[in-house]
């Protein structure tokens, strides 16, 4: 039985968009390890994942000592390491892990002195999906052709691994037949393009005038952020759940509900990765265009305003004026099209 370590020790939804190389190494290795080496925050991630048997806690790592850095990395007897983000002391520690493959990309120059197999790869300027050029990193473990955009999307897949509070549970369930539950997330943390708190005012308004329920999601600080905008719009809102949920509760919480609306963040992925409705809204401008970064899942969908590759925002990105030019009311109609879902499933097992 081989392990894989998979390096990914960035954000949310750079980890969800990994999900597929772990996916295909177990096709294309029946019964072997796959390890997610990532950040404490993204370890619920990793354990929602059918494909991936074990968390290696980066943050974890960092506070050891060289040698026990070395020794933990060892202990995983691992076939091959695999650098989908760049880390350039994870990269020297593989190395002196001896781990037999070490994969990572020729256009890092430390990758030259620690890794043996190189990969031949440009993000910036591909017109392939992340999660593609993800996979391209398979490439000397026997995937050498470009995996479709359908293939990869399904093999996008998280599964809820605790159950959601009985409080939440009631509070979606009071929802009256043709009503949906739908998830707002306002904010990106600087990872995306906003659409804006004036059109998601309105969003939440429209929404609730059509009958459905709307749910506010976000961190504690976003949520301070957001203080007198959730007061002006409480009236619309079925509830406002910013900084109440840990990452597994969130994960259990989307889950439940019928969709989610939102920039390319993180919620967004795992809404999509959990089969959930997923709206995202995005600009034209390259690389942040839903040709690279849409969310991936059987109900995922996207806006963007029809003005290619515009170069204007790039100069005033708090000023983005491309995204603003999607209308609430385009929003709606898409949630109209919309179908009540059950609820996902709750698995605590990880399936091999």
């Amino acid at each position: 039985m081989k392990t894989f370590l998979i390096s990914r020790t960035d954000a949310i939804g750079d980890v969800v968009l990994t999900l597929p190389v772990a996916g295909r190494l177990k096709q294309l290795y029946p019964g072997c390890r796959v390890v997610l080496l990532g950040r404490t925050y993204t370890q619920a991630v990793a354990e929602a994942c059918p494909w991936v048997d074990d968390f290696l806690n980066y943050d974890e790592l960092l506070v050891l000592p060289v040698a026990s850095q070395v020794a933990l990395l060892r202990s995983q007897q691992a076939y091959a390491m695999l650098h989908i983000f760049p880390n350039k002391l994870l990269a020297r520690l593989a190395r002196k892990a001896a781990i037999p493959v070490r994969i990572g990309t020729r256009n890092r120059l430390f990758h030259w002195l620690t890794c043996n197999r190189l990969v031949a790869l440009s993000r910036r300027h591909s017109p392939l999906h992340e999660a593609q050029l993800n996979l391209q990193l398979l490439e000397p473990l026997g995937q050498a052709t470009v995996l479709p955009l359908p293939e990869t999307a399904a093999l996008v897949c998280l599964q809820a691994t605790v159950a959601l509070p009985e409080h939440l549970q009631k509070l979606l369930a009071a929802r009256q037949p043709k009503q949906l539950n739908v998830v707002l997330h306002p904010r990106s943390r600087g990872s995306a393009r906003e659409w804006g708190l004036p059109h998601f005012g309105t969003l939440a308004r429209l929404l609730h005038k059509a009958g459905h329920r709307v749910f506010v999601t976000g961190t504690a600080a976003e949520g301070e952020e957001l203080r007198d905008w959730l007061q002006q719009h409480q009236h619309f809102l079925a509830a406002d759940l910013t900084g109440q949920l840990r990452l597994p509760q969130l994960i259990a919480f989307i889950g439940a509900t019928d969709g989610l609306v939102a920039g390319s963040t993180g919620p967004l992925h795992l809404a999509a990765a959990l089969g959930r409705q997923a709206l995202g809204l995005y600009p034209p401008i390259r690389p942040m265009h839903p040709g690279r970064w849409a969310p991936l899942g059987p109900h995922a969908e996207y806006l963007v305003f029809d003005k290619p590759n515009c170069q204007d925002c790039r100069k005033q990105p708090a000023m983005c004026t491309c995204i603003k030019a999607l209308e609430p009311i385009q929003v709606v109609a898409r949630i109209q099209t919309w179908q009540a879902l059950p609820m996902a499933p709750v698995a605590s097992t990880v399936v091999s």
